[in-house]
């Protein structure tokens, strides 16, 4: 018996709107009535998806979600850490440098804000999408002290494609770096992904590999899907992730997550 869903959130359980589906929102209740926990996994922060967690009623002291794609694990109610693996400013400065030589914008994020030293709309967006501060500026510069969680490269999708072909090679041994969306190429500590945090959870919860779900859509949950007992790639998912999925579902507009709560938590 599965114990455990991971869920991400954008392409996944939210619409193209991004609301819940009245059919997801009933599969995930009827799922936590028989004690299924219900996690969502999400690159953006706790801030940034609390009205979602509030809307979903998992919000009580035994409820955690999985933020800034795997490099956080929180608890809902009090915030408290379950993982936490961070970056540096040094890591700030290295990447902030090869932006410039590969020409594409950067941002920083930390625990409350958005970061970036040139004003632009990917980044305004990050900050709109999780009702967090923009702050016009280089971390450098900066002399509060801060948690930076992630760095990510964010630009056009030709642009962006173009900078991740030049990346060293040495890049991929010192970060874990997936592409979250077509704009979006993130940048986390090594020791910091999906699959990790989902993982950390589950032993944490003296829950099996085997016991747990994980559903997404993008190359950020690449390590979770591959971690998961059964995983599962949305009809609209990235196809290198639906190459390693277990399960495809349906899309993201036509209830994915509710199709895989009723096939596999409830044989329908």
């Amino acid at each position: 018996m599965y114990k455990l869903i991971a869920i991400d959130m954008d392409g996944t359980l939210l619409k193209e709107d991004k609301t819940i589906s009245n059919e997801n929102f009933s599969a995930i209740q009827k799922a936590r009535k028989p004690g299924v926990k219900i996690v969502l996994a999400t690159g953006r922060p706790l801030n940034g998806i609390k009205k979602y967690l509030s809307h979903l009623n998992l919000i009580n002291e035994d409820d955690y979600t999985v933020v800034f794609g795997g490099a956080v694990v929180q608890n809902n109610k009090n915030e408290e850490f379950i993982s936490h693996n961070i970056l540096e400013l040094e890591d700030w400065n290295y990447l902030f440098s090869l932006s410039k030589k590969l020409k594409v914008n950067i941002h920083a994020l930390t625990e409350n804000s958005c970061i970036t030293p040139k004003d632009n709309k990917y980044s305004s967006h990050e900050a709109t999408m999780n009702s967090i501060p923009l702050i016009i500026d280089n971390p450098s510069n900066m002399k509060e002290n801060f948690s930076l969680i992630k760095i990510m490269f964010i630009d056009e999708p030709e642009i962006l494609s173009k900078a991740i072909d030049k990346l060293p090679k040495e890049l991929y041994d010192k970060y874990t770096i997936v592409r979250s969306a077509p704009f979006f190429l993130e940048f986390l500590n090594i020791n910091a992904n999906k699959g990790l945090g989902v993982e950390s959870l589950a032993k944490s919860l003296n829950i099996k590999q085997e016991e747990v779900i994980c559903i997404g859509d993008a190359g950020n949950d690449t390590h979770m899907v591959e971690y998961a007992g059964l995983g599962v790639a949305m009809e609209n998912a990235f196809p290198e992730l639906k190459e390693v999925a277990n399960y495809i579902t349906l899309s993201n507009e036509n209830h994915g997550v509710a199709h895989v709560i009723d096939k596999f938590i409830f044989n329908n």
